[in-house]
């Protein structure tokens, strides 16, 4: 083995199998140093120093215990990898510079010239573009096809199809795919099947439960929760996961020390968060519901919406993402986002803050107009983060927005 090789992961504590995940977001992946600190030490340093040269040569060459360089091992990031692993139900997990950079390390690691990707329309603006404008340039075919028809996922697949990627919930309209049949249609045809697990969260979904290869998240939005720092993680089996690892050494989107040491403490109040969240979206989409200028919300919490059975049986909880679509397209949808006094206009989500935008000209603003068509995302659609404000607040915020129609 040589020094690429990844790390041996501790084992995990007396009983950490049968714990909450409450209690994993907190004690999983705990680390101290010889100082004793409770909270995880910050190892700040691009590179650790060896006894002597004989040492030096053993961790170079073998699979010994200790570190090297942190773009390879580094006991912060370590501890975020296994504390999201824990939660994930997963075997390992392997921590990126960024969300996007979590996506490149899947599809850089499991394919390769020659290989067919499958992935769902409704994904993300800027995952359309690297898979449809980048991945497609190292030979490797890409289908879109509707996130929710499975007949369609059944015809896209082919002899040479080895992935299968989607976001359910789907950004911003909250549709929802059947995990495990997706699982099972992978397996079929020996593929891996990629769930962007960023909306829900371990907290209320674990993919790799309903047999979902490997899970993948933006770390930047409710992981860490407070819209501070960058990251991305995918989650899996082992074996997978040694992959990937290898690709993030060798390539160079690794996760910084000081970025995997504000998501490991944004863990330990994930769950605490997320009910917050959830309840707050929920409340308001009731709300927009009963608004005469609102066509349409789309929250999958909701009865109304189209995936509500599937998302409240393969989902704990629900999201704190939301969409509505307003009477007027374009122009009415800009007045009202620059009328709110108390949301911020960005287009991050998964924040304290309530964070709304316009799709169609920012997030997805990328997308051809066909593309945007196709993906449901028209110029009436506004998409609301809701944070941690009171919902009272936010209902009057955009009640006055509204009123200036």
């Amino acid at each position: 083995m040589n020094h690429s090789d990844p790390p041996k992961t501790p084992p995990q504590k007396p009983g950490e199998d049968s714990l909450h995940p409450a209690t994993l977001a907190v004690r999983a992946g705990e680390f101290r140093t010889a100082e004793g600190e409770h909270s995880e030490a910050l190892m700040l340093t691009s590179s650790f120093v060896f006894a002597n040269c004989a040492e030096g040569e053993q961790r170079m060459a073998q699979n010994a215990p200790g570190n090297v360089y942190s773009r390879y091992t580094n006991p912060t990031v370590r501890a975020f990898e296994q504390r999201l692993a824990r939660l994930e139900g997963a075997e390992d997990a392997v921590a990126t510079a960024s969300g996007m950079a979590a996506i490149l390390t899947a599809c850089m690691a499991l394919l390769q010239a020659g290989d067919h990707l499958v992935a769902a329309r409704e994904i993300f603006g800027s995952t359309t573009v690297l898979l449809s404008k980048f991945i497609a340039r190292f030979g490797v075919e890409v289908s879109f096809v509707p996130l929710t028809d499975q007949a369609a996922w059944v015809a896209a697949m082919r002899k040479n199809t080895r992935l299968l990627f989607l976001e359910t919930p789907s950004n911003p309209l909250s549709r929802v795919a059947d995990i495990a049949f997706l699982a099972d249609l992978a397996d079929r045809h020996h593929a891996k099947l990629v769930v962007d697990n960023c909306f829900c969260t371990p907290i209320f979904q674990r993919p790799l439960a309903l047999r979902a290869h490997l899970s993948l998240h933006s770390a930047t939005k409710y992981i860490d929760g407070q819209g501070r720092v960058l990251g991305g993680a995918v989650a899996g089996a082992a074996e997978d996961i040694a992959e990937l690892r290898a690709f993030v050494r060798s390539c160079g989107p690794a996760m910084s020390p000081f970025n995997a040491w504000v998501l490991l403490k944004g863990l330990e109040t994930l769950r605490l968060r997320m009910q917050a969240h959830a309840a707050g979206a929920l409340a308001l989409a009731h709300w927009l519901e009963a608004q005469k200028i609102v066509e349409q919300v789309y929250y999958s919490g909701l009865p109304s919406h189209p995936d509500h059975a599937l998302a409240a049986r393969q989902q704990s909880g629900f999201s704190g993402v939301l969409a509505f679509r307003v009477r007027g397209g374009r122009a009415a949808a800009w007045k009202i986002i620059d009328a709110t006094r108390l949301m911020s206009l960005t287009p991050n989500l998964g924040d304290a803050k309530t964070t709304i935008v316009h799709p169609a000209t920012t997030t997805h603003g990328r997308l051809t107009a066909a593309q945007r068509t196709a993906a449901g995302i028209d110029e009436g659609l506004i998409r609301i983060s809701v944070g941690l404000e009171a919902v009272e607040d936010l209902q009057a915020d955009l009640q006055q927005a509204f009123a200036r129609q």
